[in-house]
């Protein structure tokens, strides 16, 4: 018994050794409402297992205000020590990075990083001088007073958000903006062993000597929704509902066209949402829609189509009203869907619209315009014609005798009413 008692204790420790767990989330790219999504389940999962930390290792040019508040809220109230890493090698922690880097218990940074340059940029709408200075000050407020919960330099944070200065990992080190430098991931981990942090529940001793590292990644829907939420993308959507509603339009029945364009119109109006849409520019572009329309209706020797390129390329370069690049549409994506619009309505539907009008070679109307010859003389205006190899009887207003040249001018049922050609 004594000897099962040993063997059980021993069992015990060593299944309680690798007990403590270390969450680890990557945020890579614009901070938006599938990242924070992102964060804020990784955070509660860390809450659920009671892990030791959930670090983030972040590589930021910044984002949406709304969403970076979301996550700096869940940080400022977690019971599990956050960890922020801005890694790897030539990562940074701009704009709304700084502030997620400046809420962790802990901030680290890898060497060849830097943070800062988060002053406030107008999403959306343009912002008078009085505007600007309320949403600076309140942005400035809002990163002191988490620098202050912290810890850290309220006089850094508050220029970053002024000025906009950025610093490399060595000199937020040695200004008091983040706690370590560390090489990789494995070092800090080390690193932040009997680490104390304060918690809203109290301090907490960080074990993470012996830690088990649970990376997790965000699943097909945040990838798919991230992905969306790129504006490239999202105008390319916008472009693709357009050209299969208009070709459903045009071609009723086609049915691929409109079921492909209206589910590129759905999606590409959620990544929309999230996004600095200058309505003018909108209108823009559908102003050059409407002249690549009626230039299939119209003869214009190429101004309505040019006029439509025009509209169609200025409307794409304004369509995202911000000063921030990260939500700027790219030329090299611009050109390309301006030139395929313009190759689309002039070419494609210019086919279709011929094929519309192009007489039919089918049935009683073909013969309309055909010609042929009278087989016998017309008396009292009727008479027989062969045509198509076929005879068929006629009547004429006009005198025609027999082997003169006819033009069938009407089909009345089986008789031709026909003139003299």
């Amino acid at each position: 018994m004594k000897k099962i008692g040993l063997i059980l204790i021993f069992l015990f420790f060593a299944s309680t050794a690798y007990a403590e767990e270390i969450i680890v989330l990557t945020v890579d790219g614009v901070i938006n409402p599938p990242h924070a999504e992102y964060v804020l389940k990784g955070i509660k999962k860390g809450h659920e297992i009671k892990a030791e930390a959930v670090i983030i290792q972040l590589d930021t040019p910044g984002g949406l205000d709304s969403s970076m508040r979301d996550i700096v809220k869940e940080m400022l109230n977690s019971s599990v020590p956050i960890v922020v890493y801005v890694a790897p090698k030539g990562a940074r922690a701009a704009s709304a990075g700084a502030f997620i880097t400046i809420a962790a218990h802990i901030a680290a940074m890898s060497p060849g990083t830097n943070i800062g340059a988060a002053h406030p940029v107008a999403i959306g709408e343009k912002m008078d001088k009085t505007m600007a200075e309320k949403v600076t000050n309140d942005a400035v407020a809002y990163i002191k007073s988490i620098a202050k919960e912290r810890g850290r330099n309220e006089e850094w944070a508050e220029l970053a958000v002024r000025k906009s200065i950025s610093s490399t990992e060595t000199e937020a080190l040695k200004k008091g903006v983040i706690d370590l430098v560390s090489p990789d991931l494995q070092t800090l981990i080390k690193e932040i062993n009997g680490w104390k942090v304060k918690t809203p529940q109290g301090e907490k001793i960080i074990r993470s000597k012996n830690a088990k590292v649970t990376e997790i990644k965000m699943n097909f829907r945040e990838r798919l929704l991230n992905f969306l939420s790129n504006p490239n993308i999202a105008y390319i959507l916008l472009m693709i509902g357009i050209y299969g509603i208009i070709f459903e339009l045009s071609n009723p029945g086609a049915i691929f066209p409109g079921v492909i364009g209206a589910i590129s119109l759905i999606l590409a109006f959620y990544s929309l949402q999230t996004l600095p849409i200058n309505y003018a520019a909108a209108g823009l572009i559908l102003l050059g829609v409407v002249l690549f329309i009626l230039e299939l209706k119209f003869t214009s020797y190429g101004l309505l189509t040019l006029g439509g390129i025009v509209c169609f390329a200025l409307g794409s370069l304004m369509l995202f009203d911000t000063a921030n690049p990260i939500f700027k549409l790219s030329l090299s994506v611009i050109i390309p869907v301006t030139i395929v619009t313009a190759l689309f309505f002039a070419v494609l539907l210019r086919l279709a619209y011929k094929a519309h009008k192009r007489k039919p070679v089918t049935g009683v109307e073909e013969l309309i315009g055909m010609r042929g010859i009278a087989k016998s003389e017309f008396v009292q205006g009727r008479g027989m014609v062969l045509l198509h190899g076929e005879l068929w009887q006629a009547v004429s207003e006009e005198e025609i005798k027999k082997d003169d040249e006819i033009i069938v001018e009407e089909v009345r049922g089986l008789t031709l009413k026909v003139r003299k050609g």
